[in-house]
């Protein structure tokens, strides 16, 4: 399987999703904690959003980002929970072509050294869309950092063997040029 991987790292375009009804884009340790991981594995960060949390702004934001030619991963943090505010994963997984079972219960099983039993109520999920890998991750900074080194770090990384997410992506260098010959 080792032409699923490449000798040369690929830096993807990931944007970052933060859902919270209480958090602001200078708030969010979350997002930041994200955004700080894929930048200084050497990956562009596409944008930048937060969404109250409500399926329809969730869908909105995220289908908007599924849509565009020049985002490749959506990290998604907030929201997997279980109160009656927590829709994530309800929102996001009618949008995915494809389900990544095992990203949910890797996971669960990474987290479970750090939290203990309290693993079982992560709701994370991942999945594709149009060449879009989506990520559900739990809102708290601590989850995301796991994520992120213990799965996503190697995941989306073209040099992992025997194999990463990188060659189910969207391609940059196949997307047409904006009218001004440039991609944003």
């Amino acid at each position: 399987m080792a032409h699923l991987s490449s000798a040369d790292f690929q830096p993807l375009r990931i944007a970052v999703l933060t859902v919270s009804d209480t958090r602001n884009l200078d708030t969010d340790t979350s997002g930041h904690t994200l955004i700080d991981g894929l930048q200084g594995a050497g990956h562009q960060l596409a944008d930048r959003a937060l969404v109250r949390d409500d399926i329809w702004q969730i869908r909105a934001r995220l289908c908007a980002w599924i849509a565009d030619p020049a985002v490749q991963v959506v990290l998604i943090t907030g929201g997997t929970g279980f109160t009656a505010r927590d829709n994530t994963p309800q929102a996001v997984a009618p949008l995915l072509d494809k389900s990544v079972d095992g990203f949910g219960e890797l996971f669960r099983q990474v987290s479970l050294a750090d939290i203990g039993t309290s693993t079982i109520q992560s709701r994370a999920l991942a999945g594709i869309s149009n060449g879009t890998l989506v990520c559900c991750l739990p809102g708290s900074p601590n989850a995301c950092r796991t994520a992120w080194e213990k799965i996503l770090l190697g995941q989306l990384d073209a040099r992992t063997r025997p194999c990463n997410f990188v060659p189910h992506l969207k391609r940059l260098d196949e997307q047409p040029a904006s009218c001004c010959g440039s991609r944003s």
